[in-house]
């Protein structure tokens, strides 16, 4: 998720809110169930959500494992210690 988020990076994370195209999330690819994943959400889709990484080099996207079950959306994330909230 560079540049939006980095390695390192801790974020708080809202269950249950509103997802929007857009957002950043936590979530789970149906084809990965064990694995849970921070991701942008492109759109609603068969009852899912598709992902997009903020990095095309870094892969790992719905292109590649599908549809995804959203548990959150990211509100703020902590960088060095330094609160911010994510767009």
């Amino acid at each position: 998720m560079v540049p939006t988020l980095r390695h390192g990076d801790t974020v708080l994370v809202r269950h249950g809110a509103r997802v929007r195209p857009g957002d950043v999330v936590l979530a789970r690819y149906r084809a990965l169930p064990d694995r849970f994943v921070v991701k942008r959400v492109v759109r609603e889709t068969e009852g899912g959500w598709w992902l997009a990484s903020d990095n095309q080099f870094a892969g790992g996207d719905s292109a590649v494992h599908g549809v995804a079950d959203v548990h959150g959306r990211v509100i703020m994330r902590l960088r060095r210690g330094l609160p911010a909230f994510v767009r």
